[in-house]
């Protein structure tokens, strides 16, 4: 619950987030709260951690006028945090992936988590945004639905997840891409792939396609 009070900015108002539904969070960023409720508890297991990553999920007009601004608070939470750990920030609007955005992460070592989904640019083209690599030896990605794709389409689409479905050549070529450049750069360096049964119909499948030669 911690990291979930972290990243929503207003509770949506819906049914099952009671009576915060509809209501600004006031724990939004707060970096003491997941250092104290979240962090601490990870201690004991660091060595096995190889990624901590924040989801925000599309963020509206009435949340942030400006993409800047979010840089700003996402700047001011970062620098708070004890070092050390290895983060990523993943969010969901497309046109706040602007330089700003991309040399605040990198200014601590926070990896940018290139991921696919409905409304953002495909994650071959997230890659050659420039800045994009804000740390060099921690690359991540997750693949969760095709451009343009609905959640609600692709689960009535593709369950209940046994196949391949529908393949997406473009998300398996930028994930085998991804997968050379971590093994190209040795054990100093960590890759991080995640995919979802929601992209292709069959996320064990699309990860070997992406795991061939």
């Amino acid at each position: 619950m911690a990291v979930l009070l972290l990243t929503i900015k207003k509770f949506p108002n819906l049914p099952r987030f009671g009576e915060r539904a509809g209501k600004p969070n006031d724990h939004f960023l707060n970096a003491k709260l997941f250092e104290d409720a979240f962090l601490k508890t990870c201690e004991p297991f660091r060595s096995q951690i190889g990624l901590l990553m924040f989801e925000f999920s599309r963020f509206h007009s009435a949340d942030y006028e400006h993409g800047r601004e979010f840089v700003a608070d996402i700047d001011k939470f970062l620098s708070q945090l004890p070092k050390s750990w290895p983060y990523g920030v993943e969010m969901r609007n497309h046109k706040w992936l602007q330089p700003d955005y991309f040399a605040c992460l990198a200014k601590h070592g926070v990896t940018h988590v290139y991921n696919s989904w409905d409304a953002m640019p495909a994650v071959s083209e997230q890659m050659l945004l420039p800045g994009s690599r804000t740390n060099p030896n921690l690359t991540a990605a997750r693949f969760l639905l095709k451009q343009g794709r609905k959640y609600e389409e692709a689960v009535k689409k593709f369950q209940p997840y046994e196949k391949v479905k529908e393949p997406y050549p473009d998300a398996r070529a930028a994930g085998k891409a991804l997968i050379a450049e971590g093994i190209s750069a040795g054990s100093t360096d960590k890759t991080f792939i995640y995919v979802n049964n929601r992209l292709e119909g069959n996320a064990l499948e699309t990860i070997v396609s992406m795991a061939q030669d």
